[in-house]
């Protein structure tokens, strides 16, 4: 049995109506209809008054102001119409659905997590995550949560990268060319950025930076790996003074 592949859902720019129009219609119509329903007039009058002004209150209600840098997502009974970018007051049906979803860049700083390096030594590190909304509708409608989603596969990912990748590489074992967390920041920081854009597209949400925040070996081995450090440097620069010597003779 095959299942087929649902399409997601892509934003549709929407162009409402101006606000400012409907907003100076409403006021003398709610101006009529209660003078028309306080009155002494006959009672065919006062309900046409009160008619007015339940249509005007109604109608009232289809006015949104949308600020710089954010959007309105348009529902109409559960289904999607569209996405307001545009900044301004503005009149769409009255029975729709207004979701208010920002635009700006945002941070997220993740939290010191506690992980093994690709030597299995236990390490922490935090990352700092720029990033801002690009798509409302699969920010909406594909996740339950785009901002919990977004921290979340933040540092799921953080934690992914950094058990690829040593702390450090200088070691008897290793060398110092190779890629590690200390020493290849930058080359980490685009790694980490690919992978959380990847785990956040889905959720319309684009990366746009990503760096390591905090690196640090974990306290009950902190000392212990310090020495191993101190003990690895006098043995390379014994190294090199042995090699310089024999290619001296």
């Amino acid at each position: 049995m095959t299942m087929s592949s649902r399409t997601p859902i892509q934003e549709i720019r929407l162009q409402p109506r101006a606000g400012l129009p409907v907003l100076l219609l409403e006021v003398p119509l709610m101006i009529m209809g209660g003078i028309t329903a306080i009155a002494v007039a006959p009672v065919p009058f006062k309900i046409a008054g009160i008619f007015l002004i339940f249509t005007a209150v109604i109608w009232l209600g289809g006015l949104i102001a949308v600020a710089p840098n954010e959007a309105r997502v348009i529902q109409l009974f559960g289904r999607y119409l569209g996405t307001v970018h545009d900044g301004g007051l503005f009149w769409v049906n009255p029975f729709t659905t207004k979701r208010k979803v920002s635009v700006r860049v945002r941070n997220f700083d993740s939290d010191k997590l506690k992980v093994n390096d690709h030597l299995g030594n236990p390490i922490e590190i935090g990352a700092v995550v720029v990033w801002k909304v690009v798509d409302t509708a699969e920010a909406v409608f594909e996740v339950d949560d785009f901002e919990h989603y977004v921290q979340v596969q933040s540092e799921a990912a953080l934690r992914n990268l950094a058990t690829r990748y040593p702390y450090d590489t200088f070691s008897e074992e290793h060398h110092e060319h190779e890629v590690a967390l200390r020493s290849h920041t930058q080359q980490i920081a685009e790694e980490l950025k690919v992978e959380v854009q990847e785990r956040l597209s889905k959720a319309g949400v684009e990366a746009i930076e990503a760096r390591i925040s905090h690196l640090a070996y974990a306290p009950e081995i902190a000392s212990a790996m310090l020495q191993r450090q101190q003990a690895d440097a006098i043995i390379a620069a014994r190294r090199k003074i042995v090699d310089g010597a024999v290619g001296m003779v």
